[in-house]
């Protein structure tokens, strides 16, 4: 794959913790100083974007032990109906700050979002629908659990108005799967894909995780073959970060059966060789596209963007997130609800809304974030576009970081040149490296070991 060189000694000496910059500044600066009036301003600051849904559907109705999300465990069904219940209270009072706004994007996450039942997430489009002007060409998107719904169910949210579906494989071992509680069977999966193909679904994303319990490198290369015979446009691959003191689930994974940091790094790069030679391209991070998708045309054009739901071509959209936990993006401020159900139902019924934290960002944060946003979208910076919007000589005004920048750019990461800089195939795995150096807030923080490790 000729867009990265595996540099292994270079990605031992950088791999140490950071951001996965789906937001600068990240959500460990959000504060409760942030009020309803500055997201009634951040609301109207722009009211010419387009904007971008995000709904999430916490329940789940078995636990993964790996999960870090935000999600509730259960199988009693009418606890939909009435987490639907108060998110039409929230939709009803979020969208009349936005009835000029036509939405180009729409997403479920969570959780399980087809834990919903056909008349569940008929009902929650409708909401959506009945408050927010859909464009007829929107991206509506969802997260799908293969285990724990019928085919047919695939009819349904084409139905609906879905256009793209994202499934969680993780592994197709069934000593893996046993040992994390997620045991899938790989025939249903490809009969998902097909289906979804068949109804002119226009793109299939399958995750991926190494880092399992008793995954070594052939296992993992057995699960990649599998997924690359089941032909998705794009593939989520993430690394399992092992923190089970701040998700409980992982407590019940044996830490004895998980595969050691080299023999991680050897799967990472048998993926990144392997999808390398089935076509597809490394956008990024975790994220590889087949070259004619959408995401690989943007890096292409130098117009990828990217937001709480990863890497994403919208790129001048508000994101307005609605549900538990959610988290919105509008103006040049961040705001996230309240993550736990009871607080979410108890300020909705009183309030309406469940605002419960968020950011207002300074020119400089937005500076910063432009710069990262650059680099970790296009692997470039072209400093002219950002002094003009900035009113800075970049190199004077990041003085400081470009000295952080130096053992990098040693290192041959990447490249300076009198107007911009550019990330080096040897560079691109480690482009959280890069951004730390930029990264004002989350320097210390990384030190602190307080992010997933970067590979």
């Amino acid at each position: 794959m000729s867009e990265i060189i595996w540099d292994l000694a270079l990605i031992q000496k950088y791999n140490q913790s950071g951001p996965r910059y789906t937001s600068y500044p990240t959500a460990l600066e959000f504060n409760e100083s942030y009020t309803n009036e500055d997201f009634i301003a951040a609301a109207n600051r722009y009211p010419e974007r387009p904007l971008s849904l995000y709904v999430h559907i916490p329940f789940c109705h078995k636990l993964c032990y790996f999960c870090g999300c935000n999600k509730v465990i259960t199988r009693h069904q009418h606890k939909a109906d009435i987490y639907l219940d108060y998110l039409e209270k929230e939709i009803k009072a979020r969208s009349e700050l936005f009835k000029n706004r036509v939405a180009t994007q729409v997403h479920w996450g969570g959780g399980t979002p087809t834990y919903l039942t056909e008349e569940q997430s008929a009902r929650l489009m409708k909401m959506l629908k009945d408050h927010f002007t859909i464009a007829d060409n929107a991206e509506v998107s969802i997260e799908m659990d293969p285990r724990e719904i019928e085919l047919d169910m695939l009819d349904h949210l084409r139905n609906i108005g879905f256009n793209r579906i994202s499934m969680g494989v993780q592994d197709f071992n069934k000593a893996v799967q046993k040992a994390v509680n997620r045991e899938q069977d790989e025939e249903f999966v490809n009969a998902l894909l097909v289906r979804a193909r068949e109804l002119g679904f226009q793109s299939t994303n399958l995750d991926l995780i190494y880092g399992l319990p008793l995954q070594n490198v052939e296992s993992f290369m057995f699960t990649l073959h599998k997924v690359i015979e089941l032909n998705p446009d794009r593939l989520s691959i993430f690394n399992y970060a092992h923190l089970p003191s701040r998700f409980a689930g992982q407590a019940k994974i044996k830490e004895d059966q998980l595969p050691p940091p080299e023999t991680k790094l050897e799967i990472l790069q048998k993926t990144i060789e392997t999808l390398g030679n089935a076509g597809y391209k490394f956008i990024g991070m975790d994220h590889f596209a087949k070259p004619d998708d959408e995401l690989a045309i943007a890096q292409e054009k130098g117009v990828l963007h990217r937001n709480f739901q990863g890497y994403t071509t919208q790129e001048e959209c508000d994101l307005l997130g609605l549900g538990v936990s959610a988290i919105s993006l509008l103006g040049d401020t961040y705001a996230q609800n309240q993550k736990e159900l009871k607080h979410y139902y108890h300020d909705v019924e009183n309030l309406g809304i469940a605002l419960h934290k968020g950011l207002a960002m300074t020119e400089e944060d937005c500076l910063r974030r432009d710069v990262i946003k650059q680099l970790i979208c296009n692997f470039k910076l072209d400093f002219a576009p950002i002094e003009k919007q900035y009113n800075i000589d970049f190199k004077k005004h990041f003085a400081e970081d470009l000295q952080l920048l130096q053992p990098l750019l040693e290192d041959g990461l990447i490249s300076e040149t009198e107007t911009g800089l550019q990330v080096s195939p040897k560079g691109r795995l480690l482009i959280r490296n890069i951004c730390l150096c930029f990264d004002t807030y989350s320097r210390a923080a990384a030190k602190r070991q307080q992010f997933s490790r970067i590979i």
